[in-house]
């Protein structure tokens, strides 16, 4: 299972990568032409959470990889669960159900990823 979970990861850790980049080095003119969702928030507030998935890309594969500070795993999965769970509310709000099935599977691979690095024999 943990060549599955470090599959997982690696997936996860891509999609927010490229995720958190657009957010952060496109214009929010940029964004709003191609996500609906970001026209009702600070241009501020976009930036953050570009930063938040990158960070959390970064802490699902380093620790692990390092061998330090493993906890920081289960700890960025569990984030960027919680990323999603926001995200969905905001496509649901806005009635984009095809981008809620998308933040329902990486929730889910958030949450598979969390409990696989939870406990002593995690990594």
């Amino acid at each position: 299972m943990n060549v599955v979970a470090w599959i997982a990861s690696g997936l996860l850790a891509a999609m927010f990568l490229v995720a958190g980049s657009m957010k952060l080095l496109k214009s929010k003119e940029e964004i709003v032409s191609d996500h609906e969702w970001a026209e009702s928030f600070p241009v501020g507030l976009i930036k953050f959470v570009g930063v938040a998935e990158i960070s959390g890309a970064a802490g699902l594969i380093l620790p692990g990889v390092l061998g330090i500070e493993t906890w920081l795993v289960p700890a960025a999965a569990i984030s960027l669960a919680v990323l999603m769970v926001g995200a969905a509310l905001i496509h649901l709000r806005d009635n984009e159900y095809p981008a809620i099935a998308v933040n329902l599977v990486l929730l889910a691979l958030a949450l598979f990823v969390a409990f696989e690095r939870i406990g002593p024999e995690a990594l």
